[in-house]
């Protein structure tokens, strides 16, 4: 019987990799009965960013790290000693990837989440950019998921609760077990089932399906977002999404999410969509394996000329990305129309604390000093 995909030490972020989950039988099995557990709180959706924003500050993937997320926080001025907001007219944007990896996803969402709610009261706002993480959490690609995020999301009743949802599935597991082994005894197919499903992991699923808390948060995020002259995108935005526009992209990634969509087409699974592409930053197949996949979709244009064109069709001077780690620090190319600000800042890749300021036209990034682990409050 195959376990529920637990975290190995892989960095790829492949499509081949992180999506080869799909055959799981066990997750089909079960994927009915988990839905039906998810809460129905809808979060707050983020609207439109005011224009003319005084100051933005943009801070790339965080993984999980939450004293990463607290120590540029506070450096760039956003929090005070309680984490709430003091960044005043400040415009905040985190480009996602917030989850998978490290230890604290669900307490950099919940500050982010309480952060949305106070910086409209002093004239900010806080932006959320889509990653593919988030994504492969709603869809339930589980891989990279450490099992102190699933303990996070445990409490008091998850012993009885993970037992309801082995006898309520029982039979559909037993006979899915015996689909690979057809000697398992009953007993050694529940042993199984609850040695592979630790606790938290029930509550994890639910919350982040298409009608939990989470995973309602997560679809109502943007995919991609223009504030003034800057346009924000996970992994980047192809020549071909670029030319539907940033209104119809976030369409079709909120409907996507909001029904889970799996299949081959799906914009959460695109090569070429906005949560994967890597087209804008490299073409070295040693960096970017998905190139190969995009460029088989359609031969890509050069480099330059494609940023070109996504400027022009987004009516933007620079495009900010996070996606493909730069752990030497934020990048600044292009003559400046493109910027890279994944720098590896969780603790699973080691590399600087950083973020991005943008006062008008000025482009300033900064590097914070790493906390002691846990340091954070």
């Amino acid at each position: 019987m195959t376990a529920p995909p637990l975290p190995l030490s892989s960095q790829g972020d492949t499509l081949s990799d992180e999506f080869s989950w799909r055959g799981n039988l066990f997750h089909r099995v079960i994927k009915t009965a988990l839905l039906l557990l998810a809460l129905l709180v809808l979060a707050p959706a983020q609207g439109a960013v005011p224009q003319g924003a005084d100051r933005i500050v943009a801070v790339g993937d965080l993984h999980g790290d939450y004293d990463a997320w607290i120590a540029i926080a506070r450096a760039a001025g956003l929090i005070d000693a309680q984490n709430r907001w003091t960044g005043g007219k400040t415009t905040l944007v985190q480009l996602g990837d917030i989850a998978d990896r490290g230890p604290d996803s669900l307490k950099i969402i919940h500050n982010l989440q309480q952060l949305q709610r106070d910086a409209p009261k002093k004239g900010g706002r806080v932006v959320v950019v889509l990653g593919n993480h988030e994504a492969m959490n709603l869809l339930g690609d589980l891989r990279y998921v450490t099992p102190q995020e699933f303990a996070a999301f445990a409490d008091n009743k998850s012993v009885a609760r993970r037992e309801r949802i082995y006898m309520a599935n029982r039979q559909k597991l037993e006979d899915a077990a015996h689909q690979v082994d057809p000697n398992l005894k009953p007993s050694q197919v529940r042993d199984q089932w609850l040695a592979q499903t630790p606790l938290g992991w029930v509550e994890h699923r639910a919350a982040w399906s298409p009608s939990g808390d989470i995973g309602r948060w997560a679809a109502a995020n943007p995919a991609a977002i223009k504030i003034g002259s800057t346009v924000f995108v996970h992994g980047g935005l192809s020549a071909e999404y670029a030319a539907i526009g940033i209104d119809e992209i976030n369409r079709r990634v909120a409907a996507a999410m909001s029904s889970a969509d799996l299949s081959p087409t799906s914009v959460l699974n695109d090569p070429l969509g906005p949560l994967w592409y890597r087209g804008l930053v490299t073409r070295d197949p040693k960096v970017d394996p998905d190139g190969a996949a995009a460029a088989a979709v359609k031969p890509r244009p050069p480099l330059d000329q494609e940023i070109a064109s996504v400027l022009t069709a987004t009516g933007a001077k620079r495009i900010v990305v996070g996606h493909t780690p730069s752990l030497q620090g934020i990048i600044v190319s292009n003559d400046g129309r493109l910027v890279r600000i994944d720098t590896g800042i969780s603790r699973y890749y080691g590399g600087p604390l950083s973020y991005l300021e943008i006062v008008g036209d000025r482009l300033v990034p900064h590097t914070v000093p790493r906390p002691p682990q846990g340091a954070a409050r």
